[in-house]
């Protein structure tokens, strides 16, 4: 399909590539030149939006009446068709983001992101995700089971990943039993039109109801959160800035609709004396890179380090700002992400922290700002802890030198909440005294805690959380990542309580529907069928 033009640009509503009722359009920007791409995408009215909601209700009508088996299939076709046109999806999503093809988008995203859409294939078949919960004595019976559509809205700095008709989010509510309303980000709108043409072609494939997928580019802000808010939508899942994210979650709690938000964090790393005294260089190695990787621009960047003030931590500090003067100063993925960074970095100037490297200065040529490293007091920070805490999204990092522990601890007590929080510690022992009340402190201001290893990467494992406290997420009980933990966002908890046999779903009934499934039967996980002979 061509993009050439704003007319030819077409939403994906009810099956259909369609014009817009457009409000206007916009190109995105190669970061790499600061030049508009050619192509131009619409800015939906309100009518686009409602037609998407009631084409949604119509598909979830009929996704409910449909095997599992035929939504994994979709699942593992689309992964399939991603891998088939990776050269394009990475060579569009490169210009649009300036994100290195290799290794970034063409080695660790795009498999990242097709492995996703198989795990949550995976996990739909196997239905332990429902947690199915029998008692036979009672005859109650409960499960999870698909909410209604769900709207996603994907971020800029996962093209792939966290992409709204492809990414984390995607799967994991198509692989609950939801139709998916896909809103782009305005940062890689082509990226995310051939994925939605990839996954249109693998619904009609596969026989899903063509509704299951719908996308549209942009709308305003008012419709945005009318979107969120409606009485037919079932969730939302949004990673982005904290400002618009509050502004969809005071929408879509009024109407007292789920809304499971990504919003900032600044992702504190605690390094304690003997870990500095004993590895030194190799934790300045590693911080440096985890900190600049991406030129910054990961939700678990950790733009937050603490250190006592000694002569140890000063050096350490020293050695980090040497280091940031002399990296490859990375390339931005926007201009708004540029002005963002800008301004977090002369926020934390105006409160008072002090810059031993780089600046805000934007380099004319492409989006990019020079490596800037920041100080402050544990005293100072403590004056002001909102101030200090603010997100430069970015490759630039804000240091806190305590004067010793009591005050380091005082100013982890201040933290909001973080998606993660790390601590470095000696191998020796000498730190385990200081360990307890450091990690106690940070443990209940994040979502991951880690030790002796910087935060950046984020597995794609069962047991991983990304999330956490306010304002990391919206919501400290829930993952980003992690399957199958992750499609319970999108569906509610349903009792049925003394219905018939045959007519309950597969899952509740006496006999086991996979074989497989784990349910929890009078207490006890198991995979067998209710009658039978342990």
């Amino acid at each position: 399909m061509s993009t050439a033009t704003a007319l030819e640009v077409r939403v994906l509503i009810g099956g259909q590539w369609q014009a817009a009722r457009n409000a206007g359009s916009f190109s995105a920007v190669d970061p790499q030149t600061r030049a508009a791409r050619p192509a131009r995408f619409p800015i939906s009215r309100w009518e686009d939006c409602d037609e998407a909601l009631e084409a949604a209700v119509a598909a979830f009508t009929e996704l409910r009446r449909m095997p599992v088996a035929r939504l994994a299939n979709f699942l593992d076709d689309f992964a399939t068709r991603i891998e088939g046109s990776a050269e394009v999806l990475v060579e569009t999503a490169h210009r649009e983001s300036g994100l290195p093809i290799r290794p970034r988008l063409a080695d660790v995203e795009l498999p990242r992101t097709c492995n996703q859409l198989r795990l949550a294939a995976a996990a739909c078949r196997s239905g332990d995700w429902a947690l199915a919960t029998i008692d036979t004595a009672a005859n109650i019976r409960s499960c999870f089971e698909a909410l209604g559509p769900v709207c996603v809205f994907g971020p800029n700095n996962f093209p792939f990943a966290f992409n709204s008709v492809a990414g984390g989010d995607f799967a994991a509510a198509i692989a609950a039993g939801n139709p998916v309303i896909g809103k782009a980000n305005s940062s890689h709108p082509e990226t995310t039109q051939r994925f939605a043409e990839l996954a249109f072609d693998a619904i009609q494939a596969n026989g899903l109801p063509v509704a299951t997928v719908q996308l549209l580019y942009r709308t305003s802000h008012e419709d945005g959160e009318r979107l969120v808010s409606d009485p037919r939508i079932g969730a939302t899942g949004y990673t982005g800035s904290r400002q618009a994210g509050l502004k969809l979650k005071a929408a879509a709690d009024r109407a007292g609709k789920p809304i499971y938000l990504e919003l900032s964090s600044v992702n504190p790393v605690v390094i304690l004396p003997g870990a500095v005294a004993e590895r030194s260089d190799a934790i300045v190695d590693q911080y440096v890179t985890s900190v600049l990787m991406g030129a910054g621009q990961f939700c678990t960047n950790p733009g937050l380090v603490l250190l006592i003030d000694d002569p140890a931590g000063r050096d350490f500090v020293a050695r980090v700002a040497e280091r940031f003067g002399s990296a490859p100063i990375g390339t931005l993925l926007s201009p708004a992400v540029e002005r963002s960074l800008v301004a977090g970095i002369q926020t934390l100037q105006q409160a008072g922290a002090l810059r031993c490297a780089g600046d805000a200065t934007p380099l004319p040529d492409r989006c990019a700002v020079p490596n800037t490293l920041l100080t402050t007091t544990g005293r100072q920070f403590l004056c002001n802890p909102h101030a200090f805490q603010t997100e430069a999204f970015g490759n630039a990092a804000l240091v806190v030198m305590a004067t010793d522990h009591r005050e380091l601890i005082a100013c982890l007590e201040a933290l909001e909440g973080n998606l993660t929080g790390c601590v470095y510690s000696a191998n020796d022992g000498r730190d385990d005294a200081d360990y307890g009340p450091v990690a106690s402190a940070l443990a209940q201001r994040v979502g991951r805690l880690l030790n002796d290893k910087m935060p950046t990467g984020v597995a794609v494992s069962p047991a991983m959380n990304h999330g956490g406290p306010y304002p990391a997420t919206g919501h400290p009980g829930f993952t980003a990542v992690g399957i199958p933990a992750s499609l319970r966002r999108f569906a509610k908890l349903t009792c049925f309580d003394n219905v018939r046999e045959p007519r309950l779903p597969a899952l509740l009934r006496d006999r086991n529907p996979t074989g497989h499934t784990w349910r929890s039967i009078d207490g006890r996980w198991t995979i067998e069928t209710i009658g039978s002979k342990s």
